[in-house]
């Protein structure tokens, strides 16, 4: 079955086909676009800087671990923000809506012993009802969403006080806390690696199935760019492209499946990426954020419900907020009031450095995931050498600033090539 072309499909479209087939490989080899490709090259250096100033440590297993396990609530919450700036809009109450369903969650669990089950169920609708009511001010009332939304940053927050008061509520049930910190298990035992010991059968399988997806999915879109006419890489680079691409993902897995196997916090947010990378690239709703952000009059003419979009993504945005805030309670193993501050200027931050536009129109899953990582990476990182904490809040201000400026540049210099 052919795949319709989305936005970011359209906007790497260099050559048309010729009448009668369609193209082949494009005519300019080994062109790299950067700015799709930027952001992974920009965290491909910045691993390699930080596991030469750590001496390799950032590489150790366990020091992967950390990182995923540490940055899964961003990571999250990125995914929503992502969405939410493709269609030109931002949400600054993430943070505060983490705390308030983190606090509902242990009033649930903790103190009124609703079972896990049913009390995340329930938080993750309270968090779609947050997402609800800034939706509706922000798609049907007509009010910015920065307005909104920084309303509902003092309001959660108010509201998470409320609850809590000055005191935590814990601890979580084992099962929350495995989700949050917990490892798969060795459920096929452990295989000899040479020099690198054991490792775990079944997260390297899993690891396995994973670059198999990868190669897959990749090949797919290749031939439909083919069939409607759009230009490729040449083979030999789309080759190289998907092999460090595998290359990476098993090395990550092997390293994990090293020290305690898979975290279930990976799994969760591997389901993730994988539904909501369909659902922008494949699913009608996806293609109309995009249209939302590129152009939202001509949205509208085109017949796009615009205020239903709106109201969805803040809808979207909400429950994910709310599945961080249980992720990040149970990693704690206590509800807080203070939960959550200024994880919504990091998940912005992932998203922006991960590609998106700032006029909206413009971004991806996978690369909000990719900003996000190289935060944590640079946290961690800076963490390990001993650098101060004001140093490392300079150092991600300016890789935020860079990223935005390179989006700028990148757009003007396309907009003077025309």
């Amino acid at each position: 079955m052919s795949v319709a072309p989305t936005n970011a499909d359209l906007a790497v479209a260099e050559t048309p086909a010729a009448p009668g087939g369609p193209t082949t490989d494009s005519p300019r080899r080994y062109n790299l676009n950067l700015r799709q490709s930027g952001i992974y090259i920009a965290f491909a250096l910045i691993v390699v800087l930080f596991a030469v100033l750590t001496g390799g440590d950032l590489l150790q297993p366990q020091n992967i671990s950390n990182i995923i396990v540490q940055n899964s609530y961003i990571l999250i919450l990125a995914i929503g923000m992502i969405l939410i700036i493709i269609a030109g809009h931002i949400d600054l109450s993430a943070g505060s809506v983490v705390a308030v369903c983190g606090a509902v969650a242990a009033v649930l669990m903790v103190e009124h012993n609703v079972p896990w089950p049913l009390a995340l169920l329930i938080t993750l609708v309270v968090g779609g009802l947050i997402g609800a009511w800034q939706g509706y001010w922000v798609a049907y009332f007509g009010i910015p969403a920065f307005i909104v939304t920084l309303a509902g940053m003092l309001l959660f927050r108010a509201l998470t006080l409320t609850i809590l008061g000055n005191r935590g509520i814990g601890p979580f049930p084992d099962e929350v806390r495995t989700l949050a910190n917990g490892f798969t298990e060795g459920y096929l035992g452990n295989i000899g690696l040479g020099a690198l010991g054991g490792a775990d059968l079944f997260s390297i399988l899993v690891g396995v199935v994973a670059v198999v997806g990868i190669v897959f999915t990749q090949w797919r879109t290749r031939s439909a760019r083919q069939q409607y006419g759009q230009a490729v890489d040449p083979m030999p680079l789309f080759i190289g492209r998907i092999a460090v691409a595998s290359f990476l993902v098993i090395a990550v897995v092997v390293q994990l499946a090293r020290f305690k196997n898979l975290p279930w916090v990976l799994v969760l947010l591997a389901f993730l990426v994988l539904a909501y990378s369909l659902l922008t690239n494949r699913a009608v709703f996806g293609r109309q954020i995009y249209a939302v952000g590129g152009n939202l009059q001509a949205a509208t003419l085109s017949g796009v419900k615009v205020k239903s979009v709106i109201f969805w993504i803040f809808v979207n945005m909400g429950v994910l907020a709310a599945l961080a805030g249980v992720i990040f309670a149970g990693r704690l193993n206590q509800a807080n009031p203070t939960a959550g501050n200024q994880f919504e200027l990091d998940a912005i931050a992932a998203a922006f450095i991960g590609g998106a536009a700032v006029q909206g129109g413009v971004g991806k899953v996978v690369g909000a995931i990719t900003g996000g990582l190289i935060m944590g990476v640079i946290n961690n990182g800076m963490s390990l050498i001993g650098a101060q904490s004001e140093t490392v809040m300079l150092v991600k201000g300016a890789v935020l600033l860079a990223a935005v400026a390179f989006d700028v540049w990148s757009k003007r210099r396309a907009g003077a090539s025309r």
